[in-house]
């Protein structure tokens, strides 16, 4: 097996600057993100007053996963997340197929964020807001994961406010009546599944954290203990925010809304705070791309390292250990696809590739069970089955463009076996 990057200072390796506080923000800023602002309403929609046993099933999914990433970190606390732990614990083969499902998809959510930042500020130059935006954010990531950690901060920071002040909106409002938190007839087993299957992806920014574990300090002590932290956190909100819209807004009416939180405030009496959700809505897409940038270019890095992709890519700056080429890489690729194509009802392929991306992380941290045990053994064992179920409940559409990503990614991979045998 190949020896992971112990980050020990060397010039090709990444500097480790990251404590418990900023990987928490990290993780925070990459799950508390432009997703909770849209994904209430298509959740909504198919599993009806179930919303909230949607949400409970993702975060279980969500829990086995970030525990699964957690082990293997500490384990393996090198750039690159589950495409390292596959090779490690799974083969080449498998370590690939994660990182091929991570940079394609991951790249087009980039793109998707972008355009999401640009329809909020300026609607009419969406494209090119979008492409400012990207040029930014790698920018900063170009200065340092510090520099990163730094607007993270203060991204999660608006954030929360302004989901604090939705919350208490609708709490307060006379429109709220918790009978509208009672689940009827309208739920249905494959509508929650598939609700969750949504709902997970706002979730799954902690792997953020062990994208970037050759970067935190002590990781074996600190990435085990951020991922839940930020994990848990972010389940607080979510529910709370879930059950202010359903209270205000049930689940019909959130079905139906293109924008729940705006919506919500406005039904609870308070129209001004629109303007601040709509603000918050973007800020919180710039902390998705900003949290995107950084995790699809360190997975880059760790396949640029193994020549699956180009090598020149594995470079690391001398003065502010960085992936710079392959930052710059990444927000080429992103700028470009911002600027001349709408991304944003055509990445169904990233949902399903997540999760694949996922279920080879449990697989790989089913490996180590031997070392701590039974209990520890059903944790990827439940997170590898619900990461499948949720990935075949998703729409037929979103499957079959998932599916015939990874077999693209296969097909490369085999045919670049066989030319280098």
């Amino acid at each position: 097996m190949n020896t992971p990057s112990t980050g020990s200072g060397s010039p090709e390796e990444l500097q480790r600057r990251l404590g418990l506080f900023d990987a928490v923000v990290i993780g925070l800023g990459a799950m508390i993100g432009a997703g909770i602002f849209a994904a209430l309403a298509p959740a909504a929609h198919a599993a009806g007053s179930g919303l909230l046993l949607a949400l409970a099933v993702a975060a279980v999914v969500a829990y086995c996963n970030a525990t699964s990433s957690a082990r293997l970190a500490a384990r393996y606390p090198a750039s690159g997340g589950t495409y390292v732990y596959g090779r490690e614990r799974l083969g080449d083969f498998w370590g690939y197929l994660a990182g091929w499902a991570f940079v394609v998809g991951k790249t087009a959510s980039c793109a998707a964020m972008a355009l999401t930042v640009g329809s909020y500020v300026w609607p009419s130059q969406a494209h090119a807001v979008a492409v400012a935006a990207v040029v930014a954010l790698t920018a900063v990531n170009y200065a340092g994961v510090q520099k990163s950690a730094w607007l993270t901060r203060a991204i999660v920071a608006v954030v929360l406010a302004v989901l604090a002040a939705v919350v208490c909106a609708a709490l307060t409002s006379g429109a709220a009546d918790a009978g509208r938190l009672d689940i009827g007839g309208d739920v249905t087993f494959g509508g929650l599944l598939q609700a969750a299957g949504l709902l997970f992806f706002a979730f799954a920014g902690y792997a953020r954290i062990a994208t970037l574990g050759e970067e935190v300090r002590d990781p074996a002590r600190t990435i085990p203990r951020a991922v839940p932290l930020a994990l848990g956190i972010t389940l607080i909100v979510y529910a709370a925010v879930a059950v202010a819209a359903l209270i205000v807004l049930g689940s019909r009416g959130l079905a139906v809304s293109t924008a729940p939180l705006a919506d919500t405030v406005r039904a609870a009496g308070l129209p001004g705070l629109a303007p601040v959700v709509r603000a918050g809505a973007a800020i919180a897409a710039l902390g998705s791309l900003l949290a995107l940038i950084l995790g699809v270019s360190r997975t880059t890095l760790a396949m640029a390292r193994d020549h699956h992709l180009p090598s020149a890519l594995a470079a690391v700056h001398p003065r502010y250990k960085v992936p710079h080429r392959a930052e710059l890489a990444v927000g080429v690729v992103v700028a470009a696809l911002a600027a001349t194509v709408d991304v944003r009802g055509a990445i169904g392929f990233s949902s399903f590739g997540v999760l694949a991306y996922y279920a080879i992380a449990n697989a790989s941290a089913w490996t180590l069970a031997p070392d701590g045990g039974l209990r520890r053994r059903a944790v990827p064992v439940l997170g590898l089955a619900g990461c499948l179920l949720l990935a075949f409940a998703l729409p037929p559409s979103s499957v079959l463009s998932g599916a015939a990503v990874l077999a693209v990614g296969a097909l490369a991979y085999g045919l670049r076996r066989k030319a280098t045998s």
